[in-house]
């Protein structure tokens, strides 16, 4: 069984020496600077950790797990785009450092250069996989779509969001874990269970992001509190508070909500004052602490010895303890 820090080790290196070797080089370049600038490489590692599950040649699936990690690449390269933000990782974003039409065309291929990692994988499982990422794929688009449209409205339900939320980020690490599993040719059961797996974990995960945005200590979760606040972005705080408020409560948040010049402290304490009473942390917590205590059901029923999990669920673990 390899370790967290050897699978990252092999997935960044086989990045790294990808060959870019078509042209015109102008299109690929963004291409291999948006997959050099790093990160966690989550769902590549969940990938090759259920894979380890059941053999111990995870680098025999390296393409189809830079395959997933590129189509991740490609839609937050979209995604900064759309959001005209500046910076990703440190780093100018591809739209910046080149301009908005390179950004659309080097992600189309990077869409299409995840597809070609995939059919490395090869013999009979590749329908399987392909069916699985194609359908991801398109839950994913579906998910964006819906967080585009809760944006002008402020009577989005838990249930929606939580739905987008799934579409938008869970899907992926399901995919990934049950690609992984599917390949090492687990029994249908465990590879269906590790993708419910990684279903819950992506929500208790996007969930205490929400959280740790108004509660977390910056030094720990690595950027500033506040920052949904400040932009409206329709969290799973700010749709509950919506949804639990008096009407004097609701005309304060719409006020801070539709301001065009605030100070940025003063609207990040008086939103942030809201949720204290209505309870909107512990609502939180409890909804995370709910889907994670679901995860770890889940884990328990894939039918390896619990030994053998102990990598993938001590990875899983740190995931979502990002906050001490």
């Amino acid at each position: 069984m390899l370790t967290a820090n050897e699978i990252l080790t092999k997935i960044n290196s086989y990045l790294d020496a990808l060959p870019y070797t078509r042209k015109p080089m102008s299109l690929y370049e963004p291409v291999k600077y948006v997959l050099s600038m790093g990160g966690k490489r989550i769902r590549p590692t969940l990938m090759l950790m259920a894979y380890n599950l059941y053999k111990d040649d995870p680098e025999s699936i390296l393409p189809a797990a830079c395959g997933i990690e590129t189509y991740h690449n490609y839609t937050l390269l979209h995604d900064d785009l759309m959001d005209n933000a500046d910076m990703r990782r440190g780093r100018q974003t591809v739209h910046v450092k080149w301009n908005a039409n390179t950004a659309i065309l080097s992600g189309d291929s990077m869409l299409v250069l995840a597809y070609s990692h995939f059919l490395k994988c090869g013999g009979d499982k590749l329908k399987s996989v392909l069916d699985l990422f194609t359908e991801t794929a398109l839950e994913i688009g579906e998910g964006q779509q819906y967080d585009m449209d809760f944006e002008t409205r402020t009577d989005v339900t838990e249930d929606e969001y939580i739905e987008m939320i799934r579409l938008k980020t869970s899907v992926l690490l399901a995919c990934a874990l049950k690609i992984g599993a599917t390949l090492a040719g687990a029994p249908e059961e465990d590879a269906d269970a590790l993708y419910k797996f990684g279903e819950r974990m992506g929500l208790a995960f996007q969930l205490q992001d929400d959280y740790l945005d108004v509660y977390g200590d910056p030094a720990v979760f690595g950027k500033a509190v506040g920052g949904d606040i400040l932009c409206n972005k329709k969290t799973y705080m700010l749709i509950n508070a919506f949804n639990r408020a008096d009407d004097g409560q609701r005309a304060e948040l719409m006020k801070w909500i539709t301001a065009e010049q605030f100070d940025p402290a003063e609207k990040i304490a008086a939103v942030t004052s809201i949720y204290n009473k209505l309870g909107i942390d512990r609502l939180a917590e409890e909804k995370i602490k709910l889907y994670f205590d679901e995860s770890r059901e889940l884990l328990a029923r894939v039918g390896v010895p619990s030994e053998r999990k102990a990598v993938l669920e001590a990875y899983t673990d740190k995931m979502m303890t990002r906050n001490n």
